[in-house]
């Protein structure tokens, strides 16, 4: 089976590959493609040391195993540690946060050989896949080269797990070689299970997204806004607009309200500025936003952040966070980056990638509310200090209660080396 899906991705790649290649900047053209071809180059490691290669696809991973890659470097100082990464953004966080201390590349395609020639470049102890990156060659490659594949932060949605599971058939086969799942939870493990993994290899370990730390501090510029702050965390195409006419409604009532608006891709910050000067409302960039405006405070304006990586940090100076990928059937977007600064969330009803948000629910941590009732719900906590304190301290609570995961998962790798 890995033939036939090997000859598939094959005649895909020939396809996509001029038009993937074009549209990154000429200056980054030459590294993508040599790399994704699995020309990585030697390993400036010590032969008799270890190497970890750690596959994160893009920018939310990238952030989740950030701190892990800090405390195995920590614990394992000479251990070489190579991330790689598909997407561009994943590569510029990854840059910023891991570039002292990990050697970021991006993920070869997932054939045989391209893998194994990054394979033979850096010679890895340890292949580690965030989440479900279940690429067939990569893992089937790294068995035959006798290197452990450990999925970590595993993860399957009830979407995927329908999907995969009239693929099973050839998914076991995948999934014989891998040598430990950690999953999220339960349910993924039972879902693993369920696609063909093997018991013994399945755990439910937690999830490392609760170990993400908070920033240290909020940007500065944040500074500059007075009034309450409502913001719209990794939106999807829609969301902004059902955000900007909740936001045109509200201000009727509350006229220094402020709307932040992060677009979950960058790709797509033209469109959101253009969407919001089609409803005729004030609007500042974060890109064009000097500090020299906190002499000249601005309030009752949309703000888009139209920046790459710092919407973790601007959670903190907000009053309400509405998760994006929640209005629409894509499975809601990580609601811990506003838990763990104590602030009150509001999700729409699709936060199936967060199995835990029902405990959120219950416990009157987030709150959970339909298109249509999305007003009303903001205006509730708008109007109330105690509901919006209540939400965040219940919401700061149970992030910290959840902690601890990546401790758990360092002494597994720990085995490994």
């Amino acid at each position: 089976m890995r033939f036939i899906y090997t000859i598939i991705y094959f005649a895909a790649l020939c396809f996509i590959l001029p038009f993937e290649y074009l549209k990154r900047p000429k200056d980054l053209r030459k590294r993508w493609l040599k790399e994704r071809l699995g020309f990585i180059g030697p390993s400036q490691n010590n032969r008799h040391q270890k190497t970890i290669w750690i596959h994160a696809v893009s920018v939310g991973e990238t952030i989740a195993v950030a701190p892990f890659i800090k405390k195995i470097k920590e614990k394992y100082p000479q251990t070489e540690i190579v991330l790689s990464t598909v997407t561009d953004t994943g590569q510029k966080v990854a840059n910023e946060r891991l570039g002292s201390i990990a050697n970021v590349i991006y993920v070869p395609f997932d054939l045989g050989s391209t893998v194994r020639s990054a394979i033979k470049s850096l010679a890895p102890s340890l292949l580690v896949i965030m989440e479900t990156e279940l690429w067939p060659n990569m893992i089937g490659e790294a068995e035959r080269a006798g290197v452990p594949v450990l999925l970590l932060n595993g993860r399957i949605s009830e979407k995927s797990f329908s999907g995969y599971l009239k693929l099973k058939f050839f998914l076991k086969d995948v999934l014989s070689n891998i040598s430990l799942f950690c999953m999220q939870n339960k349910i993924y493990a039972e879902r693993m299970i369920a696609l063909g993994a093997e018991p013994r290899k399945v755990v439910a370990l937690g999830n490392l997204k609760f170990d993400t730390p908070r920033p240290a501090s909020t940007p500065e510029w944040t500074a500059v806004l007075k009034g309450q702050i409502i913001i719209g965390g990794s939106t999807h195409r829609r969301e902004e607009e059902i955000l900007l006419d909740a936001y045109a409604e509200l201000k009727q009532r509350f006229d220094n309200l402020n709307l932040i608006l992060a677009p979950r891709h960058p790709e797509r910050f033209k469109e959101v500025e253009e969407l919001v000067e089609k409803k005729g409302l004030q609007m500042t960039k974060r890109s064009e936003l000097k500090l020299l405006y906190a002499a000249n405070s601005l309030s009752g304006t949309v703000v888009l952040l139209d920046v790459i990586g710092e919407l973790s940090s601007v959670y903190g100076a907000v009053d309400i966070a509405v998760m994006g990928g929640s209005f629409i059937p894509h499975g809601g977007q990580n609601p811990l980056e506003p838990a763990c600064w104590g602030k009150a969330v509001v999700c729409g009803p699709h936060m199936e990638n967060f199995p835990f948000m029902k405990d959120f629910y219950e416990s009157g941590a987030a709150m959970q509310t339909q298109q249509e009732e999305l007003v009303f719900t903001l205006k509730k906590i708008l109007d109330s200090q105690d509901i919006k304190d209540a939400m965040g301290r219940k919401a700061q609570e149970l992030y910290e209660q959840n902690a601890g995961v990546s401790e758990k998962a360092l002494e597994i790798v720990g085995r490994y080396l």
